[in-house]
């Protein structure tokens, strides 16, 4: 992929994208961090694409608290936003930017649910599966701190993470509605906030005996 076949912006998106965006009735969200602890290891880096294939990487300054429009446009009541461990993004962008992101789509729990033939629910897994794409996961574990001298490698790793997701999100659908799962499905993505304010406050196992 081509830096040029992506947008990247600095602290939030503009008018203009956001306006763009706002029409979608569905998108996909990812995000970049420092770590797994919210926290501790701070958001570096938010990743948005619709159904055109426009893809947006906005990068986050050290110590932001806030990003206006893409608050507006995560917790546009009308519009899907769709993430592969949607738990983990919700809550760096809860605990980090203040948005309460919703409605949700998680395509790694769909997976959990309907691909029960299989253990191996990445986005690497489910992508290759339904989308026969290979994303290359080199970049993953990288530092995303230097928001500023990001690499090609880097955004284009970011890129894709978003850039399949909508259309595995429909093929996961699909699946769910063919084997009665889909209400089951519906009701866990219904659950993630609560869960994500679980963790936030650092609950573990409070359902165990």
């Amino acid at each position: 992929m081509e830096l040029q076949d992506f947008q990247v912006c600095d602290r939030d998106l503009s008018d203009t994208s956001l306006s763009q965006y706002l029409q979608a009735d569905a998108i996909a969200v990812d995000t970049e961090t420092m770590g797994l602890i919210p926290q501790r290891d701070r958001l570096c880096l938010v990743q948005l694409c619709n159904s055109q294939g426009q893809v947006t990487a906005i990068r986050i300054a050290k110590g932001q608290t806030e990003a206006p429009n893409l608050k507006k446009l995560l917790e546009a009541a009308n519009i899907v936003k769709v993430f592969h461990f949607a738990r983990f993004d919700v809550a760096t962008l809860r605990y980090h930017l203040g948005i309460h992101v919703n409605p949700v789509f998680c395509t790694k729990i769909a997976s959990k649910l309907v691909r029960t033939y299989t253990p191996r629910h990445g986005l690497k897994d489910v992508v290759q599966e339904l989308e026969q794409v290979e994303l290359d996961k080199s970049s993953q574990s990288s530092d995303w701190g230097n928001a500023d001298r990001l690499t090609e490698a880097q955004l284009s790793y970011a890129a894709n993470d978003v850039r399949y997701l909508l259309k595995v999100q429909q093929k996961l659908i699909a699946m769910l509605e063919r084997e009665e799962r889909l209400q089951i499905a519906q009701e866990c993505f219904q659950f993630l906030p609560t869960i994500v304010s679980l963790d936030l406050l650092q609950f573990k196992d409070i359902f165990e005996h």
